[in-house]
């Protein structure tokens, strides 16, 4: 469904000089934006001693891990070990990195090669992202409609059409990004916030009950 980009974030949500775990196809990841404002995504474990680099901290350009301080650029290389401050990190020190673009709020990182961009869904705005312990399927189900790789377009009884984008986590778990038209209201979106929540409500039950999957 989405194959070679995965919707992992919101923008809003990575401001400058912070990190944070999310998941693609491939793994999980460390999802970091540096203090100029880029965003980057590292495999998430030091070559060190395998630590999660999700829990570790941003120094200007660079993703340190919490454990012994070891600093990574964003293309994947060491740029400092601390215990060793006169050396410089030989090239093969290397974290996995994975190409990422960021388009209508939504940061969007690639699986391997991409032959394509990301989509760009003209005219929407990013509301806000949740996790609901149900699956795609599940979700689907209540929906009433599929998703394709530009989200899941919900018709609500209020005739709003909500656009969601549904990201595959572990243990039957999905990750929901909200977007809504351009134009909503403040009170468009908070009844679209609502509509969300009670879907994510349902499709909990359901799936916790082993009615649909």
């Amino acid at each position: 469904m989405l194959s070679e980009w995965t919707p992992v974030a919101l923008s809003a949500d990575l401001p400058a000089g912070t990190v944070m775990p999310a998941r693609t196809p491939a793994g999980p990841i460390a999802l970091w934006r540096s203090q100029s404002g880029h965003a980057a995504a590292s495999a998430d474990r030091c070559p060190h001693r395998g630590m999660r680099l999700s829990h570790g901290f941003v120094r200007g350009e660079a993703l340190s891990c919490i454990y012994h301080g070891w600093s990574y650029a964003r293309t994947g290389n060491c740029l400092r070990i601390p215990a060793h401050p006169a050396l410089t990190p030989p090239e093969t020190i290397r974290v996995e990195t994975h190409e990422v673009k960021e388009s209508g709020g939504v940061i969007w990182v690639a699986v391997g090669e991409p032959t394509k961009q990301p989509p760009r869904l003209e005219g929407l705005a990013p509301l806000r992202s949740l996790t609901a312990h149900a699956g795609i399927a599940v979700l689907e189900a209540v929906a009433g409609a599929k998703a394709d790789p530009e989200g899941l377009v919900w018709q609500v009884q209020s005739s709003q059409e909500i656009r969601l984008l549904l990201v595959p986590q572990e243990d039957d778990q999905t990750l929901i990004h909200v977007l809504l038209d351009d134009k909503s209201s403040a009170s468009q979106r908070v009844a679209a916030s609502r509509a969300t929540e009670s879907l994510r409500r349902t499709a909990e039950y359901l799936q916790a009950k082993g009615i649909a999957s």
